[in-house]
């Protein structure tokens, strides 16, 4: 039979309240009582029943986490640090694959408020009007972890995207490129859209380098996709390669040695994600390291915040990035 905290009271001879404290970590028990009732849990074997203790506190002590693709590399550093500090602060997590779909993002956040979720930690690379108006309405602290929301009325954790393309982009620059080519992924993404696409095109601009719409190649972020770039790419002769993420990069290399060239000798490569692939990688990728584990931390303790209504600084937080050079571009070569 299941062992109830009536019955651990009972063997401690204490009140069912007295279990209640020093299961809860209350500080207003006498130490002796206390190792006494841990005692007893130890021996009957009690587990509290979460259940009951979220009815009794209100509070679920459960995160729900939203991702679009949990079998993506990207998505996975995000979860880890989302996990590693929901772990640290004693939440479980629920998570939940949207597919990158809106109407399943939608559903998913109604069941996740049905389940009474103490939070909502939420990744899409594209927040419609729809989404926004239901993330604004939830009555439950809801962050945003590498998701673009420009009105600033949700929580969100992020790097600055533009500056970071616009880094990547001036170094093939200044490394004597002027047939630079973007691939890029869908461009639905306003993070591919605004920020990526926007840098590249300024960089190129501001170098005096006439930005070419047909030197940039719309992707589905898949390895196959980046080796069909190369090819579509071919007849423009492109000399350096500015990629949205590290597998459509990888595809890049392959194609561009299948073509006869030489990485980062005759051509060089630049992604933006710097995951475990990236390293990978044979040449090596230089990429654009976005901190995704910290991201994922941080909006969980951002989160944390919220829901403990602690103090907040600052709901909209930028992480710094920097460039990681390695193999695929001549200074690290």
């Amino acid at each position: 039979m299941t062992v109830t905290i009536y019955d651990v009271a009972r063997e401690a001879n204490v009140s069912m309240a007295t279990v209640s404290r020093v299961v809860n970590g209350n500080q207003n028990v006498k130490p002796a009582t206390r190792k006494k009732v841990l005692k007893v849990i130890e021996e009957l074997g009690y587990r509290p029943n979460a259940v009951a203790r979220g009815l009794a506190s209100k509070k679920t002590t459960t995160v729900g986490v939203i991702i679009p693709d949990i079998s993506n590399s990207t998505y996975a550093e995000l979860a880890r640090g989302i996990e590693d500090i929901a772990t640290m602060y004693r939440y479980n997590i629920i998570l939940s694959n949207s597919d990158q779909n809106e109407n399943k993002e939608l559903q998913l956040l109604e069941t996740m408020l049905g389940k009474q979720v103490d939070g909502i930690v939420f990744m899409s690379d594209v927040i419609t009007p729809e989404l926004l108006h239901e993330l604004e309405r939830s009555p439950t602290p809801i962050v945003l972890a590498g998701s673009v929301e420009e009105t600033g009325k949700i929580a969100s954790v992020n790097i600055d995207y533009y500056g970071a393309a616009y880094e990547a982009v001036k170094k093939l620059i200044d490394n004597g490129h002027k047939s630079i080519a973007f691939v890029s992924g869908p461009l639905t993404s306003k993070i591919n859209r605004d920020y990526k696409m926007k840098a590249y095109r300024e960089a190129l601009e501001d170098a005096g380098i006439e930005f070419k719409p047909e030197l940039v190649v719309e992707c589905n972020n898949s390895y196959d996709e980046g080796m069909e770039a190369v090819v579509e790419l071919k007849p423009y002769k492109p000399t350096a390669y500015f990629v949205s993420n590290d597998e459509m990069s990888i595809g890049v290399i392959h194609q561009v040695e299948e073509e006869g060239q030489q990485i980062p000798q005759e051509v060089e490569i630049i992604s933006y994600e710097n995951s475990k692939l990236a390293r990978m990688a044979r040449p090596m990728l230089s990429s654009v390291a976005l901190p995704l584990y910290d991201i994922g931390a941080v909006s969980m303790r951002l989160l944390t915040k919220y829901m403990n209504k602690e103090e907040i600084d600052e709901n909209q937080v930028i992480l710094p990035y920097r460039i990681e050079e390695r193999q695929s571009t001549k200074n690290n070569a």
